[in-house]
């Protein structure tokens, strides 16, 4: 009886380090990029929250004939459904607001620290 002995190959060291150098090349390219998606996805939330609450604001106002006292006087008149958040402080507490003339809430901005991608302050939108 003859037995055959089968060839047994595997990757060697050398082939393995090639593939994890492209690995990680690839991943050095593409990380960069996620995170700015990340952070222009984040501001444009923020924009349209911003628009949403401005909105709301005007309603309020057009309505009542007043701002109101609060964010959440908004969301307890119905006027939004809750409070929205500030996508880049995740909170939605971080609002800071413009009084109006007679009192009350006329404009509201991101209380979020640092700038947008084109370097206007977040508290400034």
């Amino acid at each position: 009886m003859v037995k055959r002995v089968a060839n047994k190959r595997g990757f060697t060291l050398v082939e393995l380090l090639v593939v994890l150098s492209i690995i990680a090349l690839l991943l050095s390219i593409a990380t960069p990029r996620y995170f700015q998606h990340i952070e222009r996805s984040k501001e444009a939330v923020l924009r349209e929250n911003l628009a949403t609450l401005r909105d709301a604001l005007d309603q309020y106002n057009a309505d009542k004939g007043r701002w109101p006292d609060s964010l959440e006087t908004l969301a307890g008149a119905r006027y939004l459904r809750n409070v929205p958040t500030d996508p880049i402080t995740e909170r939605n507490d971080t609002w800071t607001s413009e009084p109006g003339e007679e009192g009350g809430v006329r404009d509201v901005h991101s209380g979020a620290t640092g700038a947008g991608a084109d370097g206007k302050p977040y508290a400034d939108w």
